[in-house]
């Protein structure tokens, strides 16, 4: 994926659904535990050195989120499942939060909200309340597009 740094940096500094000190590992062999400071922007997974600028970022997009062992979670994506991006948690209550959050953060997540959220308030509402923003006729919102 492109991206340009500069855009990414500002996206790093926007207000975060959720921020706090981790443990984490990569996924490279080898690799130890570290404390960053790991924050979720849309669906963005940023990781700092405490005090620094951010370091990486995990785009979360076509990934699993999988409880570990206690207190902890991976991350991987489909492309490479065995590539896996370790984070452990002071709680299992915090831990089950941000895997939560994690699995909500995706587009695809996002758009079968509103997909299910749209046909909601159009039975009730017998009008297609994006029809007033001018997408609703978009094919990337509509219900025949949604595999399940």
């Amino acid at each position: 994926m492109r991206y340009n740094d500069k855009e990414l940096q500002a996206l790093s500094r926007q207000p975060a659904e959720m921020a706090a000190e981790l443990g984490m590992r990569g996924p490279k062999k080898g690799s130890v535990v570290k404390r960053r400071l790991v924050k979720l922007v849309v669906n963005f997974l940023f990781y700092f050195r405490i005090r620094f600028g951010p370091i990486g970022a995990l785009l979360l997009e076509h990934c699993r989120v999988i409880h570990e062992e206690p207190n902890s979670f991976s991350i991987s994506f489909l492309e490479d499942p065995e590539r896996k991006y370790h984070f452990e948690c002071c709680s299992e209550e915090q831990c089950q939060q941000w895997m939560a959050a994690l699995r909500q953060a995706s587009y695809e997540f996002m758009r079968r909200s509103l997909i299910f959220y749209r046909n909601e308030i159009q039975k009730m509402t017998g009008k297609d309340p994006l029809e007033q923003y001018g997408i609703s006729e978009e094919a990337r919102f509509q219900l025949s597009g949604l595999k399940a």
